[in-house]
């Protein structure tokens, strides 16, 4: 295997073409490992949290929400940006636990960070399991409307492997957690 210094790519300058409320968007001369000159094209926005509410029965507590980029509505679990660069990942989870879905949990667990689209963006999703929930009623933001379903663990996993979840955080956190649930003697 290759040392990372040998595939390293140097910043030359970089340049903001677009500051808008989420994304920023930049072009960046770049020298590639071997000292030729390249372009790169990508986007900075703060990173993200996606949560994974597991009930007591097995089920999970899913969002269908309306996604412009996609012209369509998308199963997913609950997520949201955080507050900011410096906001404690677990908090954000937690708020945006309660704020689509009502729900609270006893216990997060911090399941790995996942990164979209690698090329282009630099947003790391921090996934968790919420697990011993307790329920109120959602507060979601005022421009934000969701359906909340709950759906069987086991069932997400066939949704996931047959394609209709095509939402990559949601897929990989509901394989995470069938993975982890089956290796602590939970499921199948």
């Amino acid at each position: 295997m290759k040392d990372d210094q040998e595939l390293y790519e140097a910043k030359v300058s970089s340049k903001p073409i677009y500051d808008g409320k989420v994304l920023h968007l930049f072009v960046d001369d770049v020298k590639l490992p071997d000292g030729k000159p390249a372009i790169r094209e990508y986007v900075k926005q703060v990173n993200a949290v996606a949560v994974l509410p597991l009930t007591k029965e097995g089920e999970v507590l899913c969002v269908r929400q309306y996604r412009y980029a996609h012209e369509k509505v998308l199963l997913e679990i609950p997520a949201g940006k955080l507050d900011s660069d410096d906001e404690d990942p677990e908090v954000g989870a937690r708020r945006e636990l309660r704020e689509e879905t009502g729900a609270e949990c006893a216990a997060l667990t911090f399941l790995g960070g996942f990164i979209g689209s690698p090329a282009i963006l630099t947003e790391v999703v921090c996934l968790y399991l919420a697990e011993g929930l307790s329920f109120h009623a959602p507060s979601p933001d005022e421009d934000e409307f969701l359906d909340v379903v709950r759906i069987p663990l086991g069932r997400l996993v066939d949704m996931v492997l047959s394609g209709e979840i095509e939402d990559g955080k949601t897929q990989t956190a509901i394989l995470k957690v069938a993975e982890l649930l089956r290796r602590r003697g939970e499921m199948a």
